[in-house]
């Protein structure tokens, strides 16, 4: 068996730019062979770069071998299902799926308009339900697989995050009834939240009016590091789920950044200076 043959073959979609990008270059560092699709242009509310700046990477890390690039609408049952089919003809087999492809415009349910709203919905939680159900089938003749769900802090409630909100709580839910119904195909299905606040993303960037400076000048809780969460910490994460490492877990929820799952924020760091008494 060759080596390629070996290799654990993955899907991750919305995994051309942004966190997903950091996502598919780790896994092809660590020996996965990757199929990233997203769209070639910044989404809505991100700035990420797109194809161009990782085929850039690739070539410059020597991952090029490793990857393989689509353009693909997550939210598009057919194209989606492009995507399955040409991974399986490539790579015979797949034993891993990222559903990280999101978008994440702020407002609340009044500034949010109809069209918006959907479009969210589509590619968040939509987008999840069409790459996992097509790939899912091809897991269960193989023996097993692994799902990781990318989830949000918002998922639990965020103000000005209406639609992204509910996008992502719904991805929650999700998550967890399709780790009880595949349990038995020994298809584990978890979730990665990137929390802490203050994590660099095309997202998080976009919405702070494309000033990566701006806003990596605000304060932020970070982590128990002592800094920021940055797209390595979640690809760590991600690629931990799908090893066989986690080989025993199935419906968890870890977050990346501490207590984003609570949906936050951290306190601010105490004074430890008394003020005077008069």
């Amino acid at each position: 068996m060759t080596a390629e043959a070996c290799a654990s073959v993955t899907i991750v979609t919305g995994g051309t730019f942004g966190l997903g990008r950091a996502i598919t270059v780790d896994l092809a560092r660590r020996g996965h062979r990757v199929l990233a699709f997203g769209l070639r242009d910044p989404q809505v509310s991100s700035v990420a770069l797109g194809f161009e700046a990782l085929h850039s990477e690739l070539q410059e890390t020597g991952l090029s071998d490793q990857v393989e690039v689509m353009e693909a609408d997550v939210s598009s049952s057919d194209q989606v299902q492009g995507v399955v089919a040409h991974t399986l003809e490539r790579f015979g087999r797949i034993d891993g799926l990222v559903n990280n492809a999101a978008i994440g415009p702020l407002g609340s349910v009044l500034d949010t308009d109809e069209l918006l709203f959907s479009r969210i919905l589509d590619v968040n939680v939509k987008g999840v339900y069409l790459a996992s159900r097509t790939v899912i089938p091809h897991m269960a003749r193989g023996g097993g697989g692994s799902i990781v769900n990318i989830g949000s802090g918002a998922g639990y409630g965020k103000a000005n995050m209406a639609a992204y909100a509910a996008s992502k709580g719904a991805v929650l839910a999700l998550s967890a009834a399709m780790a009880y119904d595949h349990f038995h195909d020994h298809i584990r299905v978890n979730v990665v939240i990137p929390g802490g606040g203050g994590i660099v993303s095309g997202m998080s960037v976009g919405r702070a009016g494309g000033d990566e400076q701006a806003f990596t000048s605000r304060e932020a809780p970070g982590t128990v590091a002592g800094r920021r969460v940055t797209g390595k910490d979640l690809a760590n994460a991600v690629a931990f789920l799908l090893s066989g490492d986690a080989a025993t877990l199935s419906g968890a929820v870890i977050d990346v950044g501490c207590f984003a799952r609570q949906g936050g924020p951290i306190p601010g760091r105490p004074s430890h200076v008394r003020k005077e008494q008069p």
